[in-house]
């Protein structure tokens, strides 16, 4: 898959013109964070997924604007004001019961253990990836440093990824294929996108903050689609998920 995401970004790339050239001094941070956004972060969760659940993945996935602040303070010493630190703390507690009390249609889990530590590995890393990475997105456009980012990942990723990508030519269903679009394009090629355009506005906090978002949007698709309703606990601990990110 990277290598599609890293092919899709160079072909935007060249399409762009751009008086920025990568300085070769941002070179090994740019490997950190290909390492730690692209590597590290994606092949921990589709492994943690196949091993653990999705309700484990979602609960386990709002430690990251935590792990944000905690990197933002030690690595660039951002002030951690205490009524964003209160703010976080109540949305990461909203989040939590939200999912925890919600429906869910559990999937086959061989090893819950194993994929919920990866999922924790999953969220740090990619909480370090938003710290890092801010630096780089004031610098260069976020297809310039995401084409890089890709291709290094790609590299990085392929002696892992190669024997599973072999064995998955030719097995994908054609219902599947749209689904797989969606991962492609949606939540990987905007994901990342936008994420680094974020970042040159707002503090890499602030961006992981966004991650609160991520129960809210999946039960509103569950109400939409008929899977589940809208009862008073979902809406007052929604509230409390909003102010992670409205404050």
């Amino acid at each position: 898959m990277c290598l599609i995401y890293s092919f899709f970004f160079i072909l935007v790339g060249k399409s762009f013109y751009s008086k920025t050239e990568k300085d070769r001094a941002d070179v090994p941070k740019m490997l950190l964070c290909a390492l730690l956004g692209m590597v590290v972060n994606m092949l921990c969760f589709f492994k943690g997924i196949e091993l653990s659940t999705p309700i484990n993945s979602a609960v386990l996935i709002t430690i990251t604007p935590i792990l944000v602040f905690v990197f933002s303070a030690i690595l660039i010493k951002e002030r951690l004001l205490l009524p964003r630190v209160v703010v976080v703390v109540l949305g990461f507690i909203g989040a939590l019961v939200l999912i925890v009390f919600g429906n869910e249609i559990r999937q086959d889990a061989p090893n819950i253990p194993l994929g919920n530590a990866l999922f924790v590995v999953n969220a740090s890393s990619f909480g370090l990836y938003l710290v890092l990475v801010k630096s780089l997105s004031a610098k260069y456009t976020a297809v310039h440093l995401l084409k890089w980012l890709f291709l290094f990942g790609f590299i990085m990723a392929l002696p892992i990824s190669y024997p599973g990508l072999v064995k998955s030519v030719g097995l994908i269903a054609y219902e599947a294929v749209w689904r797989f679009a969606f991962v492609v394009i949606g939540t990987t090629f905007m994901t990342y996108l936008l994420n680094v355009y974020a970042l040159k506005q707002l503090k890499a906090s602030t961006v992981g903050v966004f991650t609160y978002l991520q129960p809210l949007i999946g039960i509103a698709y569950a109400i939409m689609v008929g899977a589940d309703g809208l009862t008073a606990y979902k809406l007052g601990t929604g509230s409390v998920v909003l102010l992670g990110f409205i404050w």
